[in-house]
């Protein structure tokens, strides 16, 4: 199954600080037919203007990863934690037992980045936070994961979730091509987040997204100069 869903079809919010648009039911869009994907709860597609952003609030058993498009979102939290994550770089949080939280856009440019929210493995566990810069160079023509509740992941550099899942990232060139094999059972959920590429022979454009499964194997090929993300989730909460 691969089921294609443009960008100009996302539910809209516009609350004039935050361009919101929702892949699947969040806030005060619902839809009881896009509850999430798999154990893949919450895909956010968000602009936030300058010196705008997300006061304080609070979270519970919620494995949450921003992935930055462009300017940068600074973060704070109740655990002492603050930190900056720039265009291409990856935050990540374990919501756990609970965690209260801001995100501000503290920059003089629009942010734009990909909120998205991933059931963990387990209920509980203590809250964390971390943040690591991945230049896009590293993913040049090639599949990099960016965070991975897996140990031999983590291991290699990616940044760590309490979930069965991973996030991945690339930068293709035009004419170039990544092949990926499916973890047996997963459900892949691709967004592209600059230029144009075909997944299986579907054409993605920038903030497209393909949903998937029962897939042995994914071909994407750049049809421009193009940069997309896809998380892989194996298994939701028990």
């Amino acid at each position: 199954m691969i089921e294609k869903r443009e960008f100009k079809d996302l539910a809209h919010v516009d609350h004039e600080w935050l361009q919101a648009r929702h892949h699947f039911s969040f806030g005060k869009y619902w839809d009881p037919a896009r509850m999430g994907f798999g154990p893949i709860r919450v895909w956010n597609d968000d602009e936030i203007q300058p010196k705008t952003g997300f006061p304080m609030h609070g979270h519970q058993d919620m494995e949450i990863i921003t992935y930055v498009r462009e300017g940068a979102i600074t973060h704070r939290d109740n655990l002492g934690n603050e930190g900056r994550t720039e265009a291409g770089d990856v935050q990540v949080m374990s919501a756990g037992t609970g965690v209260m939280h801001s995100e501000y856009n503290l920059e003089d440019v629009q942010t734009r980045l990909f909120q998205i929210w991933i059931e963990p493995r387990a209920a509980g566990g203590a809250p964390r936070w971390d943040a690591k810069a991945f230049p896009k160079g590293d993913r040049s023509g090639q599949l990099e994961i960016l965070a991975s509740g897996f140990d031999e992941d983590i291991s290699n550099g990616a940044l760590m979730i309490g979930a069965d899942a991973r996030l991945y990232g690339a930068s293709l060139t035009a004419g170039t091509t990544v092949e990926h094999r499916i973890a047996d059972g997963a459900h892949i959920y691709l967004v592209g987040s600059a230029g144009r590429i075909r997944v299986n022979g579907e054409i993605v454009a920038a903030r497209d997204s393909l949903a998937i499964r029962d897939v042995a194997s994914l071909q994407i090929e750049a049809v421009d100069d193009a940069e997309f993300v896809f998380v892989e989730a194996q298994q939701s909460l028990n």
